[in-house]
């Protein structure tokens, strides 16, 4: 029972962060209908940004707590970032037909590939270790029934709760929040009713970009700040946005705890099985984490195409 429990208090954990990551594809997806392949590498760079300010150019020192000055500097982060996405936004993927989506698929692909290259040439590959947002010590934890429940994941979960219910608040009561609405209902009704379309796509990579960078400075501390260090979160991201609902920011959410959960129990237990192999491969083992993504996309596209929460598709003939 005690296992048990540590292991769903590690998913939770987990989960948290792909919901973030999860989010962010979501808000790209309403807007334009299409997947970012390049989240994962924007919200690398932003939690680079935030490491610059809150290491290496030491500007913030003046604020004296360590968990101050990193949450100041993921808020410049964040703001940075979403720059970035409307940078993104309008020089790459606005002179293109949005009802062709082919380009705009290569140009993320592209974005994949640049950004994590621009981040190697300027930071190079060498890991650096980034503060955390939370006490994250051995002794910053709370006991329950045996399981450990650090108050990193209490932070963890409490973030992603308030980004959730701010995004709810700005797409439920702005102007701007019901432009997007607008748009990711029907480009063309929005357009022919004077929104306009333009700003409002970019306002959805903006936010994308905010909260994939948040994302980004939580996991960093867990795995260590590098260009690569997106490059499986965002497969598990990728799957939580596919369980939750593509078009669904809460779905999104959900779907991050349910990916993050699957993940902790079974890497915990099926990791520990040899399949009936007297002498399993070694490099079995490491793989069964990225294998449970991977098959719940499967899953997720075999029996329910749209998602738990997502809106069905009806075409009618």
């Amino acid at each position: 029972m005690q296992l048990l429990l540590q292991r769903i208090f590690d998913g939770v954990s987990d989960g948290a962060v792909y919901a973030s990551i999860a989010v962010a594809l979501v808000l790209i997806f309403k807007a334009t209908t299409l997947i970012n392949f390049a989240q994962g590498e924007m919200a690398m760079f932003g939690a680079f940004f935030a490491y610059i300010f809150a290491v290496q150019s030491g500007i913030l020192d003046f604020l004296g707590n360590q968990y101050l000055i990193i949450w100041v500097a993921a808020i410049i982060a964040m703001v940075l970032s979403a720059g970035v996405g409307i940078t993104i936004e309008r020089t790459l993927t606005r002179p293109f037909d949005p009802e062709d989506h082919l380009p705009v698929v290569l140009i993320t692909l592209g974005l994949f590939l640049g950004i994590n290259a621009i981040a190697g040439i300027i930071w190079n590959y060498q890991a650096r270790v980034m503060p955390a947002m939370f006490p994250n010590g051995s002794d910053d934890k709370v006991v329950i029934f045996g399981a450990r429940l650090f108050y990193d994941t209490i932070g963890t979960i409490v973030t992603l709760g308030v980004v959730l219910y701010i995004l709810f608040l700005i797409l439920n009561r702005t102007k701007m929040g019901l432009a997007f609405r607008a748009v990711s209902a029907n480009v063309e009704s929005a357009r022919l009713v004077g929104v306009r379309t333009g700003r409002v796509l970019s306002f959805g990579w903006a936010l994308a970009s905010a909260f994939g960078a948040l994302g980004a400075v939580i996991v960093a501390p867990r795995i260590t700040l590098q260009p690569s260090m997106m490059a499986a979160i965002v497969i598990y991201a990728f799957a939580a946005a596919a369980v939750g609902g593509l078009d669904s920011v809460g779905g999104a959410a959900i779907g991050g705890m349910i990916v993050g959960l699957t993940k902790s129990l079974g890497n915990g237990y099926l990791g520990s099985w040899h399949f009936g192999l007297e002498h399993p491969p070694l490099e079995f083992l490491p793989a069964t984490p990225l294998l449970i993504p991977v098959l719940i996309l499967l899953a997720v596209l075999w029996f329910k195409p749209s998602g738990l929460f997502g809106t069905k598709r009806i075409e009618r003939v």
